[in-house]
Formats: C-alpha cells, sequence, structure tokens
C-alpha cells in the first residue's frame, strides 16, 4: 500500500474530476407530486450498504422528472444517505440509472478515468469508512446529518485503476453469489405466499371441487378470533443478563415485505432491555405497522420491546397465521388501529380480536409441509449468504489496506463487472 495515492474528495471536485450534488429541497419536490407508478425516486430508506433496497420506492410523472433533471442519476453515481444514514451509500447501476435522487440524498459523479467507482463503492463499505462518517455526520446533533462538506473531506487511498478493477472483481464475485441466492430465496417466499393465496384466499385448496361451501366458507372451517390460534409472547430479559454474543434483532434488522432475516446484531450493542423470541416465533414491528417489518425467525435470540413476538399455538397453524399477518388486509388493519401520532404502534389487543376463517386440520397440515420445505429452502440460502458475506468482509478490509497483493494476480471478472 506504500505507493497508493491518497486522494480527497475535495481535491477530485476542484479539478472537476467530481460533482456532488444535493438532493431537491421540499419547496422542489412536495410529497404530493407521487404518483403510484412511474420515474421511481430514491429515498434514504432506498439505500443499504453498496446496493439499493426497493422496497417502498415513491414514483413520479415524466413532467416532474424532467423538472428535475439535475437530480437524474447516471451509471456508476454513488449516493449517500444524508439523515440518519450518512453510513450508508448505494452504487447506482443499470437498474436504477435515470432515476431521480430524493430530497434526503446527497449524489457523487465521478469524472476521472483514474478511479474504479465499484472499488470506491467497495471502500465506503469499510468499518473505518463507516465510523468516520457517522462521527462526522453526528458532531453536536442529535440525528447524524451529512452534507457536501463532509463528502468533500474523504480521504482515500487509491492503488493503480487495474489494482482497483482486480479487487472489485474478486468482492463482486462474492456479491454476485449473494444477489443469486436472494433472488432464489425470493422465488421461494413467492411460492410459498402463493400457495396460501390460492387455498386461503381463492379457495382452490386441493380437494375443493368436493366441499360443499355454506355462506362462502368451505364445511369443516369456522371462524376464529386470531389469538385462538397465536398467542403474544412478552419474555422480558433484563441488559445486564443478556449475553453479548447473543443474535439481537432492532426493527431496523426486521425486513419490509419479506418475511426471512437477512442480517442482525449482537446483544453488546443494545443499551435497554429487551425481549427474547424462539426460532420460528414470528416477529411484528410495532413501530409505524404501515412499514410492513415483519419475519419468522430462522434462530433463537432477543429483539426489540417494540417487536410483537407472535407463537403459534400448533405447529400446523405456523404459516397459515405467518401470511394472514403478512396479508396487505392486515398491514392496514393494523395501521389504521395503531395507537399514537408521532409514533404509531400496533395493538395488539385489538389485532388479535380479529375474526378469521380457519381451514380444516388436513389443509393446515399439508400447506405447513410444503410451507416447511420451501422455509428450509430459504434458510439454506440464507445460511449459505452469511457465510459468504464474512468471507467477503475478512477479504474486504485486507484488500482495501493492501495487506493482500492482487497486482500479479490474472482475475477473471464476474459477469455483473463485464456487462
Amino acid at each position: 500500500m506504500s505507493d497508493w495515492e491518497i486522494i480527497q474528495i475535495n481535491d477530485l471536485v476542484k479539478e472537476n474530476q467530481a460533482e456532488l450534488q444535493t438532493g431537491p429541497f421540499g419547496t422542489q419536490l412536495k410529497a404530493s407530486e407521487y404518483i403510484a407508478n412511474g420515474i421511481p425516486v430514491i429515498n434514504v430508506r432506498n439505500i443499504g450498504y453498496g446496493s439499493l433496497t426497493d422496497a417502498k420506492l415513491e414514483f413520479l410523472d415524466d413532467k416532474t422528472a424532467e423538472r428535475l433533471k439535475v437530480h437524474r442519476l447516471v451509471l456508476d453515481d454513488i449516493v449517500f444517505g444524508r439523515k440518519g444514514a450518512v453510513d450508508r451509500h448505494i452504487l447506482i447501476t443499470k437498474k436504477s440509472e435515470q432515476w431521480i435522487q430524493g430530497s434526503d440524498c446527497l449524489r457523487l459523479r465521478i469524472k476521472s478515468n483514474k478511479l474504479s467507482t465499484k472499488f470506491l463503492s467497495y471502500y465506503f463499505t469499510t468499518n473505518a469508512h463507516k465510523y468516520w462518517m457517522e462521527a462526522q455526520g453526528s458532531f453536536g446533533a442529535t440525528m447524524s446529518s451529512l452534507n457536501q462538506d463532509i463528502v468533500k473531506r474523504i480521504n482515500i487511498p487509491i492503488p493503480p485503476l487495474p489494482v482497483q478493477k482486480k479487487i472489485a472483481a474478486i468482492l463482486s464475485a462474492y456479491d454476485d453469489l449473494i444477489e443469486n441466492n436472494n433472488r432464489r430465496i425470493a422465488i421461494l417466499e413467492k411460492m410459498a405466499e402463493e400457495i396460501y393465496r390460492e387455498w386461503f384466499v381463492r379457495l382452490r385448496f386441493p380437494g375443493h371441487e368436493q366441499v360443499k361451501f355454506h355462506k362462502g366458507i368451505p364445511e369443516g372451517w369456522e371462524s376464529v378470533k386470531i389469538e385462538a390460534i397465536c398467542k403474544e409472547i412478552r419474555n422480558g430479559v433484563k441488559i445486564k443478563n443478556l449475553d453479548g454474543s447473543t443474535k439481537y434483532l432492532g426493527l431496523e434488522n426486521l425486513p419490509r415485505e419479506s418475511i426471512l432475516i437477512k442480517d442482525f446484531n449482537t446483544a453488546d450493542s443494545v443499551q435497554s432491555d429487551k425481549l427474547l423470541f424462539k426460532e420460528r416465533d414470528i416477529l411484528f414491528g410495532k413501530i409505524r405497522p404501515y412499514l410492513h417489518k415483519m419475519a419468522l425467525a430462522n434462530f433463537s435470540g432477543a429483539c426489540s420491546s417494540d417487536t410483537i413476538v407472535i407463537r403459534p399455538k400448533l405447529n400446523e397453524y405456523e404459516g397459515f397465521i405467518l401470511f394472514t399477518i403478512f396479508s396487505d388486509t392486515f398491514i392496514v388493519l393494523a395501521t389504521i388501529s395503531s395507537k399514537g401520532t408521532k409514533m404509531p404502534r400496533a395493538d395488539w389487543d385489538f389485532l388479535k380480536k380479529l375474526q378469521i376463517i380457519l381451514p380444516e386440520t388436513k389443509i393446515l397440515t399439508s400447506y405447513q409441509k410444503k410451507f416447511d420445505a420451501l422455509f428450509s429452502l430459504m434458510c439454506k440460502c440464507s445460511n449459505s449468504n452469511e457465510i459468504l458475506k464474512q468471507t467477503r468482509d475478512r477479504l474486504l478490509t485486507r484488500l482495501i489496506s493492501g495487506k493482500l497483493s492482487v497486482e500479479d494476480l490474472d482475475i477473471q471478472f464476474p459477469p455483473s463487472m463485464t456487462e
């Protein structure tokens, strides 16, 4: 690393080798201008650690997007979160080019042909850089915030361009495998949900042709309250009694509109009492239920006290109640019945009284077998991703620091870098 050059973003900007652009102000882009479908807008909630989270995207029409054309994103732009997410960024790919940067974002566009934006993106995911960003953005503020002056002060160790590309290629190979697994998880999850909808919403379950219906309900099915088949578990634990290595799920770890947990923290990072949950408990984010944050736990651990921990009373109820709670109808009811204005929280005392149609045991058992098989495959993909991420992150530190030299390696570039 001794021959690596240290470059400051400010120098690149001064030399017109980089450009910074803050997102549109509130007067330029109003909430009333969002539409149901159109040109996507990237807001801070869509920004991950190098990649895009496309749940709950907002959209603009062509006319509004044209008015905000200075905020159009192009391939290889780097977008930072400005408020509450200063350590996060995304690299714009072909999927998201020509989208619009939102008000709470800051865009970096590299013009220099001596820099690989993919290498820069990986540098921005290192712990050292994230800690630096958090320290700079949190100075004198209750919520971390980012501005152009902070981004300009970023110093980056830059190896020769061929080395940058080789480092990015090695790390991209891991990310490509992770993305392939994520696509498999999404397909498996969709299959499980679609079977649920086919059997329990459209009522085209196996043998439905031979079953009598009474007032639209299959014979043998019954109307019950949600609390008849599951219960809330409030197993609190004092922070002093928490093992620091225990897996911990904050609300930020609960996925949006997905049922599988993809990341977690450890209990040594928590600062208050929590709740304990068991593997295969259903976890529902209580705050702002319209965010649709929930999951089926694939491990035991601790979670935020603002999580509703739900446990099916019988194993055959699991998949059925999971997707019942996951449904848009349940989320709407959880939202309109939530308590509080500034920080609305779902009211389980209300939700558990909701009436649902419970299928007969034979159908539930048959569905649960199918669900178990699909969820098992999802967990295998997730476990594989965890190993890949750990390996990638260990390599990341050594590669970005120059401790592991790749200069003399003949590297095959992955598909994501050859398109």
